[in-house]
């Protein structure tokens, strides 16, 4: 199923896309035609419980694309700026096509993954696709995957809990009450007026000017041997692994509230510590992203309300658990006061010579983390068993999303598919599960 434009004129282009969408968007226009173009998709599957009601799910789907203004948005290259124009709620109609009849669940996965790639496209209106995988058992899986420039991670649970919402109430013949849901295009309009007029001398990038005093450049290197070569990008590999089940998980967050920090930051820290035991260094130094949700008026929305900020901390081995958690969290709170600061519009200001390049300069630290359980609709999420996923075309480096659920807390790692990536990624991932377990069982070092 895809949402299709009605015969009628949009608005024309002349609202301001955000900076992380036009940074994204030049990215993807400039390698395009090359021999390694640049793509990303974040998806997102969840379980319809009983007989598929089709009727009620094609207007649940198109109820979530009416809903935010970010899934009615068109982009263009209009000078420098890249420019968006908004399709109304009733300009939008949503052509449903049956795809035909799958013998094996390997067969759906390829038209799934082939269906994502083509269809999720940054230039091509709209950026994502949608349906639903119907078995002759009776069960449904509904699927939906966006193009990064309208979505992010918390996007993801927003997403499922609206369309499950809506089908519920289309299924009982009433029409949906959900919560107000901010618009991202009005996000984007306030972020832009705030910062695209500030100068490398504005105060506001003191912060990031101290960290790259300190860095030695805007990007924290990450620490340990990938085999990747400089200026190379290569395949993507895609792992995900259960780092804690619930209930070690749970004494994890014990542990960190004991010592006045909060689960996130223990985290942080046994990070830190794997990569130290690994050959990094005794100061953690990484990119972290960070929600701008913030206010009560974007929770429900869908869109890219993610800034990107550094964090660093000390890992030394003379610092006990108290110690260390202590330092994670005063650094996330220093950091924390340049929230406000598009990370894109710092990195053009303070490392021109890397902004316009179609990667990183080199491999990075980066990590990110979410808990669904604080998501929307998360009392459900046992029954919907709603699944994430992120894709990438190619990379230089590794990147890592950490997830906690009521199951535990996983890892996804995305890093170049060379066999020096994959020895290092395999030791580090084993010495982080046993240094999160070591901290879950004693707050000793």
């Amino acid at each position: 199923m895809g949402p299709a434009p009605a015969d009628r004129p949009r608005e024309e282009y002349r609202r301001s896309a955000s900076f992380n969408q036009d940074k994204h968007y030049s990215l993807i226009e400039a390698t395009r035609n090359t021999e390694e173009p640049l793509a990303s998709w974040l998806a997102v599957t969840f379980e319809v419980e009983g007989t598929l009601h089709r009727g009620a799910l094609e207007k649940a789907l198109l109820h979530l694309v009416r809903r935010h203004h970010c899934l009615r948005c068109e982009f263009r290259r209009l000078t420098e700026d890249l420019a968006l124009a908004v399709y109304g709620p009733d300009d939008i109609e949503l052509e449903a096509v049956d795809m035909g009849a799958f013998d094996t669940p390997q067969e759906v996965r390829a038209f799934l993954a082939d269906s994502f790639q083509k269809d999720a496209d940054t230039l091509v209106w709209p950026p994502y696709t949608m349906g639903a995988v119907v078995r002759d058992c009776g069960s449904t899986t509904v699927y939906l995957a966006f193009d990064h420039i309208v979505s992010d991670g918390m996007s993801m649970p927003n997403i499922a809990y609206d369309v499950q919402t809506a089908y519920a109430a289309y299924c009982a013949g009433e029409d949906p009450e959900l919560p107000p849901a901010g618009s991202y295009v009005d996000f984007a309009r306030e972020q832009r007026h705030r910062y695209a007029s500030i100068e490398v001398d504005d105060g506001s990038l003191a912060y990031w000017k101290a960290f790259i005093a300190r860095n030695g450049g805007i990007f924290p290197r990450f620490p340990l041997d990938l085999g990747a070569e400089p200026g190379r990008l290569y395949p993507a590999f895609n792992e995900s692994a259960t780092l804690l089940n619930d209930r070690e998980a749970e004494m994890l967050e014990v542990r960190c509230r004991e010592v006045g920090g909060k689960p996130f930051m223990g985290l942080l820290a046994a990070v830190a510590v794997a990569l130290r035991e690994e050959g990094g260094p005794d100061l953690y130094r990484a990119l972290l992203p960070v929600s701008e949700r913030g206010r009560d008026t974007w929770r429900h929305s869908v869109g890219w309300f993610v800034n990107t900020l550094p964090i660093e901390f000390s890992v030394a081995r003379e610092l006990d658990f108290a110690q260390l958690i202590a330092g994670v969290r005063d650094g996330f709170s220093t950091m924390m006061e340049s929230i406000d600061v598009p990370f894109v519009r710092a990195w053009e200001l303070l490392a021109p010579e890397y902004f316009t390049g179609r990667s990183w300069p080199f491999p990075v630290n980066f990590v990110s983390y979410i808990d669904m359980r604080k998501c929307p609709g998360a009392e459900n999420h046992a029954r919907w068993r709603p699944m994430a996923y992120v894709w990438v075309s190619c990379v230089n480096g590794t990147t890592s999303w950490f997830q906690r659920d009521s199951d535990g807390l996983h890892i996804n790692s995305i890093y170049v598919d060379i066999p020096q990536a994959h020895q290092t990624m395999a030791r580090l991932q084993d010495t982080l599960r046993k240094t999160l377990r070591t901290m879950a069982r004693s707050a000793a070092m």
